[in-house]
């Protein structure tokens, strides 16, 4: 059963700093037989606190299982559905908040498994719902404030990256244009110089504006797009770490293992291990 999403008028909320995350609704749900597994698009961010059971979440390009304690942010405009075992439901909370996107990663969304923190995370959550379904005056006030409060205990995990929307129409262009140009080339050898010849800017103030913009440099943006690729390729192939790496433009092997363990905590080996199918 999915409760009536409890929504929040962009009008009555107080007015704030420009691109600041703002939430559009909060809702509870359980797997229930009119669950709607088609795939479906917000125009805002979604985040997904699985608080009981298994299922997994599909998007256009891949499936992946989830359960409890475990955080799902799909941006705006991404094609995403859930999907439930039968014997164990699935239950979320979810919130929709605008001005709010995931970074690093080029197919719109993060996983993350939160070992720490859940209760206090689940505790603002069910405070927002309570909040929402009784709806009482200056319920919006404080539903903004404990957003405020979920979204900094987020950005201490180094796993994940949220960033607000872009305050600085120019800025916005030349880092978007930065970032799509990385999306479509991130197997190439790409320098930061390349990148700021592209979008007609000197190479610090792009380094400055983009990690404004996306909480990370475009460097760092470049090796996650290339471990986000590289994961699959240890899940779905048998090629080697050698001939991965010269697949996704690192220098070597030795570098590749090097920053896929900075980024997903365990090296490619022990990756491909523990997702052998």
């Amino acid at each position: 059963m999915e409760q009536y999403p409890h929504s929040f008028p962009r009008a009555a909320e107080p007015p704030s700093g420009r691109g600041e995350p703002r939430l559009s609704y909060i809702s509870k749900a359980q797997y229930s037989a009119e669950w709607n597994s088609n795939l479906h698009t917000h125009g805002c961010a979604e985040l997904f606190f699985i608080t009981d059971g298994h299922g997994r979440f599909r998007t256009r390009h891949e499936e992946f299982p989830v359960a409890i304690h475990d955080l799902v942010v799909v941006n705006a405009n991404v094609l995403h559905t859930e999907l439930s075992q039968v014997e164990s439901p699935l239950e979320y909370i979810v919130l929709g908040v605008e001005g709010l996107e995931a970074m690093g990663g080029a197919k719109g969304y993060a996983m993350l498994h939160l070992h720490s923190g859940w209760r206090e995370l689940t505790g603002c959550l069910e405070l927002m719902l309570q909040e929402a379904v009784q709806a009482r005056p200056g319920y919006q006030e404080v539903c903004r404030h404990l957003l405020a409060v979920v979204l900094i205990r987020l950005e201490r995990q180094d796993e994940l990256a949220l960033g607000p929307e872009p305050s600085d129409p120019r800025a916005s262009r030349e880092c978007g244009l930065v970032r799509r140009y990385i999306d479509n080339h991130f197997k190439e050898n790409l320098s930061l110089d390349q990148l700021a010849r592209l979008a007609h800017v000197n190479k610090y103030y792009l380094a400055h504006a983009f990690r404004r913009e996306f909480g990370t440099s475009p460097i760092s943006y470049l090796i996650s797009r290339r471990v986000e690729e590289s994961r699959f390729l240890l899940r779905e192939t048998d090629h080697s770490l050698s001939l991965i790496a010269q697949m996704l433009g690192f220098s070597s092997p030795s570098y590749f293992s090097q920053c896929f363990r900075r980024v997903e905590g365990v090296s490619p080996i022990e990756y491909r291990r523990r997702n052998a199918k």
